[in-house]
């Protein structure tokens, strides 16, 4: 075949970079391929240069903001791992509500809110000064739009709370995700305050709320509801209805198959692709990024004191003080059979009124320590003071590297000190922590086990309460699993401080306060398995006289004795209820011997045990009706062999006529302290009273008794931790179960 090139043409030619020969390698031979050297500052400049083009590609993204209020670290945990889950298509950015600036609200694109509620309907202490500004932003857009309804009766961020959380949500599913139907009137909440052509300031926000809470309590999830409910009037527009975590039963499983759900609808909602984020995402969810090689524990020559380290691990001022004598035993009970006691507290210099709580840092049981440190494996002294370090990424000018950065808030301390000091070992293990175990499991039964536990929630759920295990007993179970210390510390959750009401006033013992504190013993499986100990009661009981107590005092501006001197008050408070009302009563006391004159108030108490063998304060209270710092005093006996039992709710019904004298006609002041079944019931005690004195209707005994607390004249002290904690939760989680079955 003839070939022919016809001029003039184009030729093309083979690229430069491919053929060219520097003239610097023209002897060499050509199968060697030249290498090019760059110095220090042309790659400083190529990472600064790329490094600017990814800052610039992450500013272009979406923003997403996280907010999150706990009290207990759990909303904060799982909102981090939302944070990073979103990170995968948004540019987002995690805040704990006190830090959050409210003037940005209106500016946002995507808003996601994780919150707990804390006690009885009331918003974590971090989470308060939200939910007032929330409040004060409703309350505007109502007066500007010239609406009222009926909740704007209510004045107060709380006692909206309580009203949004005693609509009858209870029967809604628990882990209820649903998306919004496109049919259904996307913007704004389920009350008919602003209506769909209604747009509020926050009108081009998309939000969503996980509500962290536990069903113990009648108001479960109210701050959730409430920052829903108040986020859809000013309207924003829901990606999801509200979703709920349940303390009772399956919280971790309702966030995890929540959080994908909301990813996934927000990568639709502004037009992104969701299948390869929401893979990776979801993957990231899975994978835990703590592992052996990333964390490790290093010898330390550096410790601080325990005061110091405790304040730097909660975020909080902690004071030591000493114990001022043996506790004493409050019932006519044995001294081995008490349970309840008086604890007196040498505390100089801490400033409290009657009716605040101090929380106690308490100490893990010896023989759950030892146990532990006979079972953790990679510490040879568990006396020797060690720094739990995390391997991590640091992105610099010079590129990206990997270093050991001590961990920010565990201290440096013993093996010993830190498990008995600062790690939770009592609450029983998540599933998250038992995937950590089962991958050290030698024994395959014990490992399948383990896993089983992690991929069947009703498997695990069953197995936690049933059980109601520690650490240790998760690790004699499945005796062939021996996890290193190390990995176990980074995965443990903080040994929180436990609230007691002050039984004192600073007026009568200065420098010195005092608790009653009921010993909280109980047994598993039914009451017929291990004997469980309450973690602080009984680590309180076991301290003597100049014993180190590590505390704080937090204000109940909530609970104290009115400024009127003259209103009269009806304290309710069964068992270790009657705790601050010793406070009261010795401040009454005080004003007495001041001024002999001073007009003090009428005093109504009414208190309630099982026998008058466990009557607290039986002579107190007896002298003080006879100098008539007490007008009444009521006594409900519930297992007493002669007489009927009774409660308090009973007696407050058979003296409503006087009582509605004291609080209605002159305008009184009603507290009430103690187990949460019990406030639940002298509130509906209370409002059917009511309801039949004045023959109103129940929505209008509601709108009274919710003014009552914005006058601040119905108060709640509220626990839900009794002598009957294994009973309670049984209830809680039977009726928490009821509501998951009804899941559609």
């Amino acid at each position: 075949m003839a070939l022919y090139y016809l001029k003039p043409s184009f030729e093309y030619q083979d690229p430069a970079w491919r053929t060219h020969v520097w003239k610097k390698g023209r002897g060499e031979s050509k199968g060697k391929k030249p290498r090019r050297k760059f110095n220090f500052k042309q790659i400083a400049r190529a990472v600064k240069f790329t490094s600017k083009l990814f800052g610039r590609a992450l500013s272009k993204r979406i923003k997403a903001t996280v907010l999150y209020a706990t009290e207990t670290g759990k909303s904060e945990q799982y909102a981090k791992q939302l944070c990073e889950l979103l990170g995968h298509a948004f540019n987002a950015q995690i805040y704990c509500m006190s830090d959050y600036d409210i003037s940005s609200i209106e500016h946002e694109a995507l808003l996601i809110v994780v919150a707990s509620t804390f006690g009885n309907g009331d918003p974590p202490e971090n989470g308060e000064l939200f939910s007032q500004d929330l409040y004060a932003m409703r309350v505007q857009e109502s007066g500007e739009h010239g609406l009222q309804d009926s909740s704007m009766g209510v004045t107060s961020s709380k006692s909206f709370m309580k009203a949004s959380s005693r609509q009858d949500f209870m029967k809604l599913p628990l882990q209820q995700v649903k998306k919004i139907d496109r049919w259904d009137s996307l913007r704004g909440s389920t009350s008919d305050t602003f209506t769909d052509e209604t747009f509020g300031p926050l009108s081009n926000v998309r939000f969503a709320v996980f509500a962290l809470g536990s069903s113990a309590y009648p108001n479960f999830c109210a701050f959730g509801q409430y920052v829903d409910n108040i986020l859809g009037e000013l309207g924003g527009e829901r990606l999801l209805k509200i979703a709920y975590g349940d303390e009772m039963c399956g919280q971790e499983q309702s966030f995890r198959k929540w959080a994908p759900e909301v990813f996934k609808l927000a990568c639709e909602t502004f037009c992104l692709d969701p299948d390869q984020s929401l893979s990776d995402a979801s993957l990231a969810l899975q994978n835990e990024s703590l592992t052996v090689n990333t964390v490790r524990l290093v010898p330390s020559v550096s410790k601080v004191s325990l005061d110091s380290a405790l304040s730097k691990y909660h975020n909080k001022k902690v004071h030591c003080c000493k114990i001022k004598a043996q506790p004493h035993n409050l019932t006519k009970l044995s001294e081995g059979a008490k349970t309840t006691m008086l604890l007196e507290i040498c505390a100089p210099g801490l400033e409290y009124e009657p009716g605040d709580h101090v929380g106690i840092f308490p100490a893990n049981r010896s023989p759950l320590v030892e146990g532990l440190l006979g079972r953790l494996v990679g510490v040879e002294n568990p006396d020797e003071v060690l720094q739990l370090q995390l391997l991590k990424e640091k992105q610099t000018s010079n590129g990206i590297f990997k270093c050991w950065e001590p961990h920010d808030k565990i201290p440096a301390d013993t093996l010993r000190n830190l498990l008995a000091r600062f790690f939770d070992l009592t609450t029983p293990p998540s599933r998250q922590l038992l995937t950590l175990l089962a991958g050290f499991c030698d024994d395959n039964a014990d490992k399948e086990r383990l896993e089983l536990l992690v991929t069947d929630s009703s498997a695990y759920e069953d197995w936690r309460h049933w059980r109601l295990p520690h650490l240790l007993d998760v690790l004699e179970e499945f005796p062939s699993c021996r996890p290193p210390a190390s990995l176990v510390l980074a995965h443990l959750t903080p040994l929180q401080p436990r609230f007691y009401s002050i039984s004192s006033s600073p007026r009568r013992v200065s420098d010195e306060i005092h608790l009653t504190v009921a010993i909280v013993k109980y047994r598993s499986e039914d009451g017929q398995g291990d004997e469980r100990f309450g973690v602080c009661s009984n680590y309180l009981a076991s301290l003597r006289s100049n014993d180190e107590l590590f505390m704080f005092v937090r204000s109940a501006l909530g609970f104290h004795l009115p400024t009127d001197r003259s209103c009269p008050v009806v304290l309710i408070g069964p068992g270790t209820g009657i705790a601050p009302f010793r406070s009261f009563w010795q401040e009454i006391q005080v004003l007495r011997e001041v001024d002999t004159t001073m007009a003090l108030p009428k005093v109504w108490l009414f208190f309630g045990c099982r026998n008058r063998d466990v009557d607290l304060y039986a002579e107190e209270k007896a002298q003080l009706l006879q100098d008539q710092i007490l007008d009444r005093v009521f006594l409900a006996l519930s297992r007493e062999s002669d007489i009927p039992k009774t409660y308090v709710q009973d007696l407050i019904e058979q003296e409503f006529d006087s009582l509605y004298n004291l609080i209605v006609l002159q305008r009184g002041h009603v507290y009430v302290c103690g187990d949460v079944t019990m406030a639940e019931h002298v509130y509906q005690t209370i409002r059917k009273c009511i309801a039949g004195k004045e023959q109103k209707s129940e929505a209008e005994v509601e709108t009274f008794l919710l003014t009552l607390r914005d006058e601040n004249r119905y108060h709640e002290d509220i626990f839900g931790i009794t002598l009957r904690t294994a009973e309670i939760h049984t209830k809680s989680r039977a009726t928490a179960r009821i509501r998951m079955a009804s899941q559609p």
